[in-house]
């Protein structure tokens, strides 16, 4: 799944390519419950909506719209309303000229006014596109953005503390921390030099400004690579521009996938563990073991 820097990525290529400012003349919609509700109403009350801005909650695209008044067909758009992207497991958003072949895994295209298609690929169909009045109560829900001002080490301590929980759940659920998945928990935990089985309550206050900004620096080396791709298949994250850039922190990962390869820090080989249901990556050697808050941290 795209987490926090890929759909960094994707909106800011959206961006460079002139999606602001950009009308919507119309719709198709190929794969009906990737919008869900009212086929009709969608299609209806999304032509001639104006694009008026694009951004990122968490692992969900943003893009604020001005919408035509009902049953209104030539004024301009006033009416302010949300489209929210989320790609989950296999979502691309991107704008191709008309004339590109489609993939055959669109689900929803939208014709925009300088001619161009933005395209909703999604091979699992697993992903949503949602058009809303305001952003919804989950918007509000998420916890804090780590990668933005104002994050806070402290307040990130407290909402750890709250929860009797193992950090790597803590940190996957995303009503702590905004944005983080699989991959990027796993990296932020190595450069920390936590373990995953941690209790987010056994935490020492160096220990959580230590792991704030290893997840800030992690979440910063993503994005500055362009996210990461995992693999070459149609379901796998790709940018949305077609000018030869590609995501490539695949490359510069530390733990992810790394199982059996010499630790940066230590040289121990990378395990693979089962945490919180997911597949987990750690250093057996320099990551702190669950019951002993006190090891010392080696840092790269």
């Amino acid at each position: 799944m795209p987490e926090l820097p890929e759909v960094d990525t994707v909106v800011r290529v959206l961006k460079q390519q002139g999606l602001i400012g950009r009308r919507i003349c119309g719709c198709r919609l190929q794969w009906e419950r990737t919008v869900g509700g009212d086929r009709e109403a969608f299609l209806g009350a999304i032509a001639g909506a104006l694009i008026r801005g694009a951004g990122r909650r968490g692992k969900y695209i943003v893009l604020p719209l001005l919408l035509r008044p009902p049953a209104s067909t030539d004024a301009v758009p006033t009416v302010p309303a949300v489209l929210l992207v989320h790609l989950r497991m296999s979502g691309r958003l991107y704008i191709s000229n008309a004339e590109d072949p489609p993939s055959g895994y669109e689900r929803v295209v939208f014709v925009l006014d300088d001619g161009r298609l933005l395209r909703f690929h999604d091979p699992r169909k697993f992903g949503r596109v949602l058009l809303l009045d305001t952003p919804p109560a989950k918007l509000r829900a998420l916890g804090p953005e780590p990668n933005r001002p104002g994050f806070s080490s402290a307040v990130f301590g407290e909402a750890l503390r709250a929860r009797r929980r193992i950090l790597k759940a803590l940190l996957l659920d995303q009503t702590v921390l905004a944005g983080l998945g699989n991959i990027y928990v796993d990296e932020a935990l190595w450069e920390a030099g936590l373990h995953p089985q941690r209790l987010g309550t056994s935490l020492e206050p160096s220990e959580t400004e230590r792991l704030s900004a290893a997840i800030q620096t992690v979440l910063g080396r993503a994005i500055a690579n362009n996210g990461t791709r995992l693999g070459d298949g149609t379901a796998n994250f790709v940018l949305p521009s077609g000018d030869g850039e590609r995501a490539r922190h695949q490359n510069h990962l530390r733990v992810f996938r790394r199982t059996g390869l010499p630790c940066e820090r230590c040289g121990t080989a990378i395990a693979r563990i089962v945490v919180a249901q997911r597949s987990t990556h750690i250093c057996p050697s320099c990551q702190m073991r669950a019951d002993a808050p006190g090891n010392a941290f080696r840092p790269a």
